[in-house]
């Protein structure tokens, strides 16, 4: 599990668009969202720099927590 601090999140929307874009990669992947802590859990065959380049793909900034 990878967790990464993920800023300008702040709906059901922007959970979605996440979720989704690391989905869409890698449908097998369990991903968890802390909206109100801006954080994002993910267990996934993708390396790290996959998924920040899809959240960053959606608009938002993404560190490796």
């Amino acid at each position: 599990m990878q967790t990464f601090n993920v800023q300008g999140m702040t709906c059901g929307h922007c959970v979605r668009a996440v979720t989704n874009a690391i989905k869409g990669e890698d449908p097998a992947a369990e991903v968890q969202v802390d909206l109100p802590k801006g954080e994002v859990a993910v267990q996934s065959r993708l390396a790290a720099e996959q998924v920040i380049g899809l959240i960053e793909e959606e608009g938002y900034s993404v560190q490796i927590a």
